[in-house]
Formats: C-alpha cells, structure tokens, sequence
C-alpha cells in the first residue's frame, strides 16, 4: 500500500499569508520541499493542489518559489473553480498564486458554465483577478449556435464579450461572418465586423 503525502492547509497557513486564505496538497509521494532545505516540492501520482478556490489536478506538479508562489503541472492537467464555474483542462499549467495568473499550453480548453462558453487553444492564459482570459492558436469557441475561430481571442468574462483577430470566422446557425477583426456579444449574440468583411446569410 503506497503511502499519501497530504498537508493541510494549517501547515501552510503561516507561509502563504499574501497569496490565499487556504493552501493545501497531496500525492502518492513527494520530493523535496522546505524540510528538506529545497526550495522546490515536486508531487508524483495523483498529485492535487488547493489554492483558495481553485482546485487543480495532475500527474506532476511542482511547487517552487518564495512562499510556494509557483505550481507547475503536466501530464493530465485538470482544474475548477467551483465558486467562479470555470473548469479547464491542458496538458501543462503554471499558476502564480500571488498575480493569480494561470497559463495553460498544448491541448487547452476551458469551459465558464456561468455563461455556458466552451474554449479551445493551444495556448490559454487566464487572470482570475480581471477575470479575462487570452486564447492563442486554433482558437475555438463555442456558444448555443455560435461557433467561433481565429488565431487570437480576448473573453472577458464579465462583459461577456469576445474579441477575435487572426483570420477568425463566425458561425451563427446557418450564417457565416469573416473579417479582418470581429467582436460577439454573448450576451446578446450580436456581431460586430472591422476591416474587410465577407458573409454568407442563408434566409
């Protein structure tokens, strides 16, 4: 029976001051970490973080930094946050919980059910302080009967709109929009087209 590495958040209470109210981790084992003298605790095998609300799961994850401000992950990378309704999954993440700054790489989504928007790229980074979020390459982003493309997309999730550059198109039920920058409103479904335009609307 292999043993678990588990540390409440009581140890990391004194540590982690600035960053979160809450700061906990477990794995089937560990490397590493401040008793050891290392600045760096490397977790292997059902390796989970808790950072406030933010709950994160891996293969790997590597804590480093003053005051474990860095959590490095790889391998089968998921996460939520329950209170925000966000959800992601990637193949490697870093999240810096003092600039509460996360950046996803290789096959990324990430799902805000809160305005039921489903994103894909193969670079997503996300700021839970302003709550926007950057997509970069393969951008996908799908909504009810909207589905979008580009290379580049800026959400910003409070105002619920999207931005998009880099050859990006929209699908809008049967209706097709191109142009050189578009803009939704997800909350209305309203798009908006600069540079130059083309479409296809079927009647």
């Amino acid at each position: 029976m292999r043993r678990c590495a588990y540390f409440t958040a009581i140890i990391f209470s004194l540590a982690a001051p600035l960053y979160a109210d809450n700061f906990s981790f477990k794995a089937d084992r560990m490397t590493g970490g401040r008793a050891s003298g290392k600045e760096t605790t490397v977790l292997v095998g059902n390796a989970e973080v808790t950072s406030d609300n933010l709950f994160i799961k891996a293969d790997r994850i590597e804590i480093s930094g003053k005051d474990n401000q860095f959590v490095e992950c790889s391998g089968v990378v998921t996460g939520k946050d329950d209170e925000k309704q966000i959800y992601f999954k990637t193949d490697r993440m870093i999240y810096d919980r003092k600039t509460k700054i996360l950046v996803m790489e290789g096959n990324s989504s990430l799902e805000d059910k809160k305005n039921e928007v489903v994103a894909r790229g193969r670079h997503i980074e996300y700021d839970d302080n302003t709550e926007i979020a950057i997509f970069q390459i393969s951008v996908r982003m799908f909504k009810d009967n909207i589905v979008c493309r580009s290379e580049y997309a800026l959400y910003r999730r409070e105002e619920k709109l999207l931005d998009l550059s880099g050859f990006p198109v929209v699908y809008k039920k049967d209706d097709e929009f191109r142009a050189d920058r578009i803009s939704v409103d997800l909350d209305t479904d309203d798009v908006i087209m600069e540079g130059t335009v083309t479409g296809a609307i079927k009647e």
